[in-house]
């Protein structure tokens, strides 16, 4: 893994994290694209460079993070996290055995394109507008909801976004507290792929992920470099989407996402 494919993948975790076609499905095509080895330092940079993607929305939003006089907003977070931190988990090893099966994240792609067709027809009279409208019981649904992504290719903001919605949530207020609920979601899965997490189990040469960072100032540079590019390229996103999203709905993002999933599982069928 050399400097230009931290910057690619960089640039795909950034512009991809907060929109609803999989940044997980993306970052794995594209290092396949460019013919990668799958590396356990490799599978360990797809997974904590949303770091940088974390403190993106803490900046885009930074008057609602740095509140302290809603404590409500913090709890609502800590309580719609819980599902996905319990099943992460316990399902750890069979999403990581999943990860490089590309031809059933590409179906999933698919099967994630078509509902998205739908979504924008199935909840057309929000009635929560604002985030400080949720309910403590609305945000654990939502975290529910969450954990459908932990099937590679499903993608967390789409999923959180529709469970949103389920609860009455406007288009607007779903995919922001879609964003909110991501800073606790991937800052605990950046904390346990680096501390906790022990990764070459199998090879016999097992280390944590901050131990295999400090290893080589050229590994940690690219993580360094990695998850900045990935801050920059995702306040872009952030700040678009929303924007396209309330022009054009989820129908844009459906069609992108079976066009390009039918175009991988094609070229992965005869790879």
């Amino acid at each position: 893994m050399d400097l230009l494919h931290t910057i690619i993948l960089a640039v795909v975790e950034g512009l991809t994290e907060f929109l609803p076609i999989s940044s997980t499905a993306h970052m794995g095509f594209a290092a396949k694209l460019m013919g990668m080895e799958e590396t356990e330092y490799l599978k360990m940079f797809q997974v904590s460079i949303q770091f940088g993607a974390i403190l993106a929305v803490v900046v885009a939003y930074w008057k609602k993070f740095f509140d302290f006089s809603n404590l409500n907003f913090y709890i609502k977070l800590a309580i719609a996290v819980i599902p996905a931190l319990i099943l992460g988990k316990l399902f750890d090893d069979k999403i990581e055995a999943v990860l490089g099966n590309q031809i059933a994240i590409s179906t999933v792609l698919v099967a994630g394109g078509v509902v998205l067709l739908f979504v924008d027809n199935w909840f057309k009279k929000p009635k929560v507008m604002d985030e400080k409208e949720v309910s403590i019981k609305k945000a654990f649904t939502i975290g529910v909801w969450q954990c459908l992504a932990m099937m590679p290719g499903t993608s967390r903001s789409a999923a959180s976004i529709i469970g949103g919605m389920t609860q009455g949530l406007s288009r607007k207020a779903a995919a922001e507290f879609s964003f909110f609920l991501a800073v606790p979601t991937m800052l605990a899965v950046t904390v346990y792929s680096l501390f906790v997490k022990t990764w070459g189990e199998a090879t016999g040469q097992a280390l944590k992920g901050y131990e295999m960072l400090m290893s080589s100032q050229e590994l940690l540079l690219m993580f360094l470099i990695g998850n900045l590019i990935a801050f920059i390229t995702a306040i872009i996103a952030i700040k678009s989407f929303i924007a396209l999203l309330n022009k054009y709905g989820f129908r844009f993002w459906g069609i992108y996402r079976i066009v390009i999933g039918l175009a991988l599982l094609i070229y992965f069928y005869y790879a």
